[in-house]
């Protein structure tokens, strides 16, 4: 093989590795787009059913409960069925929800739906970063990783611009919008096209060697490693997926419990505890409540939306910028870093919002200070989206040997999700109770305490083949 045949067969091999894990990473767009859209609905809701503060935050956390489930019951879906199947019911779900959270006419169907979008969401953090990972060469698994936060990013950046256009099309998010329906449904329907091209996108694209190995299909298994590698590599990795295989027996959830302890493996504890930290650090009250947020320190609803736009666009930027980070650095140098990050973006909000008075309910902020808390938020937006927000997935996709892939990946994806909705409840409440400054404190201490957990329990996984990690 002469050298020019030689490159151009290597650049197909990229080509085709990049291509697959985009499409899997659409699965983190739809996550974005899904989890973002709620942004701009929350006033459309409350007027269409009436509901409390209570009430409507337990209808917006409502999904995350179904995401808990999704991401549990997708790990051993995966094992059984495998990773493309998962990922294709679960793009099933995201159009029914779509759908079905448009025409709901009373919170319980609202509800319904949206715990079915959950259940797309849940399987797709958990399988697309799993897929990826299975799929991709170790030296660039991060990078290739890292696009599904990425995409997460673009959906929640795409939803907010498609909650803006509407909104600023119909008047606001209560007004009538086309065919006499209100906007507020309009910004659900709008997930339906993206989540239609996942469904057939991931037809096109095969299933996860190590699941066709491990399902006794490795003819199968050869054929998609020759697509992704080199001939001698494609043959040396498959030996290396037979080997690790063959020591074990099909995985099952049980697996996660060492038996000379009686309790979790140590891998699978620090996947729980990383899952959660992410979410106690507050980052989804951004992404759900921005909108509120900003209106609740003084700007009108358009202004609230454009923010979130705004904010979108950073946290793709700093997403990027992670990429060429975290197959040089490490995974966890940029996980202690975000923590002190975001601990000190946290205590600026503090500052700023503790400053503000109350008037007819309603938090106001001096000019000064508005403009610190805008900037604090983006910074603290950009930290997160340029370390933990695509670390997390790149070590949960890669940090578990493959007997507790599945069944690891289900429990930290049940934690973190978990906590995802008790924070996103919990908000409201904390909003019209302690306040902005006192529920930015608790994130904060929660920023201060996932450093030192980074520090002394978490190993780094950098350049390391899936097959060499190990249970400690």
């Amino acid at each position: 093989m002469n050298d020019d045949t030689s490159h151009y067969d290597k650049r197909r091999r990229s080509a085709t590795v990049i291509a697959t894990a985009c499409v899997a990473a659409l699965g983190g767009f739809l996550f974005g787009f899904d989890s973002g859209v709620i942004n701009g609905t929350v006033d459309g809701l409350r007027q269409a059913f009436g509901s409390s503060s209570v009430g409507t935050g337990f209808a917006v956390a409502s999904m995350l409960l179904g995401c808990a489930a999704g991401a549990f019951f997708a790990g051993r879906l995966a094992d059984w069925a495998g990773r493309r199947v998962a990922l294709l019911i679960a793009a099933a779900f995201f159009i029914i929800s779509a759908w079905g959270s448009g025409v709901a006419d009373t919170t319980a169907t609202f509800v319904i739906f949206r715990l079915l979008g959950g259940l797309a969401v849940g399987a797709a953090s958990i399988m697309s970063p799993a897929y990826i990972s299975e799929i991709a060469p170790a030296a660039i698994r991060g990078r290739l990783t890292t696009i599904q936060q990425i995409a997460i990013l673009i959906g929640l950046f795409m939803a907010f611009v498609s909650n803006y256009i509407v909104s600023n099309l119909a008047g606001s998010s209560t007004a009538v919008f086309w065919w006499g329906y209100e906007a507020w449904r309009w910004m659900f329907w709008m997930e339906i096209l993206p989540a239609a091209i996942f469904l057939f996108s991931l037809l096109a694209i095969p299933e996860s060697p190590r699941y066709l190995v491990a399902a006794g299909r490795a003819e199968q298994a050869s054929r998609v490693l020759s697509r992704i590698l080199a001939p001698e590599a494609a043959r040396q990795r498959l030996a290396d997926i037979r080997e690790a295989v063959s020591e074990q027996r099909r995985p099952r959830i049980g697996d996660i419990v060492n038996p000379d302890t009686g309790g979790l493996y140590r891998v699978v504890w620090i996947g729980i505890v990383l899952a959660v930290f992410q979410q106690l650090v507050g980052i989804n009250v951004v992404f759900y409540y921005g909108a509120v947020l900003w209106q609740a320190v003084g700007f009108s609803e358009n202004d609230a939306l454009m923010i979130n736009i705004i904010s979108g666009g950073v946290s793709i930027l700093a997403c990027v910028v992670s990429l060429f980070f975290v197959d040089r650095i490490g995974r966890k140098p940029l996980l202690w870093m975000g923590s002190i990050g975001m601990a000190l973006t946290l205590i600026t909000l503090i500052v700023a919002f503790a400053s503000g008075h109350f008037i007819n309910g309603k938090l106001e902020l001096s000019g000064p200070m508005g403009v610190i808390a805008l900037i604090a938020a983006n910074a603290y937006v950009c930290v997160f989206n340029a370390t933990w927000g695509p670390v997390l997935w790149v070590m949960l996709g890669e940090m578990f040997p493959y007997r507790l892939r599945g069944s690891g990946l289900a429990m930290a994806g049940l934690g973190q999700w978990l906590a995802n909705f008790g924070i996103t409840l919990s908000f409201p409440v904390l909003l019209s109770g302690i306040g902005l400054a006192a529920a930015y404190g608790l994130y904060a201490a929660c920023a201060l305490l996932s450093f030192f957990f980074v520090w002394h329990f978490v190993a780094e996984t950098k350049g390391r083949e899936l097959e060499e990690m190990g249970y400690a």
